[in-house]
């Protein structure tokens, strides 16, 4: 079996920069109790890592004990419970990705010269909560183009339009002509996707038409890597997505001659190298 393994697969700047961060902290050795508020990115094999090392995992800001030092999600936070940790009077250290912050800004001055958001993104997303946060109550989140169509859109009312840092590209640039069409001055886009995101997507689309099938490595719960079996799939392209080199089974993927291999922006080097031996080894 030929395996083709995708160049960009793996860690992205901003997990790795988050998790340096937090790597340093507990490197440091000061004893202090180190807390992420939310998980710090979304693999479960990294969050168990952490969790061995001593680090604790809370949904709330008060659910943080007094004198402790909090981590805050590559995928940020909303604005109030950042506001929030600092009248708790806890060490904050910011790990947001720098894309997503940028995000955050881009978004809050749209706002705040009156326009009303219309967000591509997921509605359940610790991303997408935190970037409705620095835009205005009206905000409008969908998912699918789809779902943008049924809105009722107020023409005399100023939209802008965003995504989230890890949608399908050419998704927004559908949504952008639909929304040039349907309302008299189209509403603003704001260049909030990621260049590795694009960069990834458009990598899973070459292999897709070079592979009999594709393997998706990363966590169930992250977006950027369901996409990217999204936009595999789209290409009429066989697409397996597993967590770990144990969900694979041999059986199934024996029937296929050459075998794509690519992964989330928060899946570990290790797990992607054990998958390609596993393939190599068929």
């Amino acid at each position: 079996m030929e395996v083709v393994r995708a160049r960009l697969a793996g860690f992205c700047m901003g997990v790795g920069l988050a998790l340096k961060k937090l790597d340093a902290l507990l490197e440091a050795h000061d004893n202090r109790p180190t807390f992420m508020l939310g998980p710090i990115i979304h693999n479960p094999q990294v969050l168990e890592d952490y969790a061995k090392r001593g680090v604790g995992l809370v949904k709330a800001p008060e659910d943080l004990p007094s004198g402790c030092r909090v981590v805050i999600r590559a995928h940020g936070i909303p604005r109030q419970a950042e506001q929030a940790l600092l009248d708790r009077g806890v060490e904050v250290v910011d790990a947001t990705c720098p894309k997503v912050k940028r995000a955050q800004l881009l978004i809050s001055g749209e706002a705040e010269n009156g326009r009303t958001l219309l967000l591509f993104g997921e509605d359940d997303h610790p991303e997408v909560r935190g970037l409705l946060s620095y835009a205005g109550p009206d905000s409008f989140v969908f998912e699918t183009r789809e779902e943008l169509i049924r809105h009722h859109l107020d023409p005399a009312a100023n939209y802008f339009l965003a995504a989230q840092t890890t949608q399908d590209r050419q998704g927004f640039l559908q949504i952008q002509e639909d929304l040039a069409k349907r309302l008299p001055g189209g509403a603003p886009a704001l260049e909030t996707i990621c260049d590795a995101t694009r960069l990834r997507q458009n990598e899973a689309i070459r292999l897709a038409g070079q592979a009999d099938c594709v393997i998706v490595a990363g966590g169930k719960a992250s977006g950027n890597t369901r996409r990217l079996s999204q936009v595999i799939e789209a290409k009429g392209t066989p697409t397996v997505l597993v967590e770990t080199v144990d969900d694979l089974n041999a059986l199934a993927l024996l029937q296929y001659k050459r075998m794509g291999l690519t992964a989330g922006a928060s899946t570990p080097k290790s797990i992607i190298d054990d998958i390609e031996a596993f393939l190599q080894a068929l």
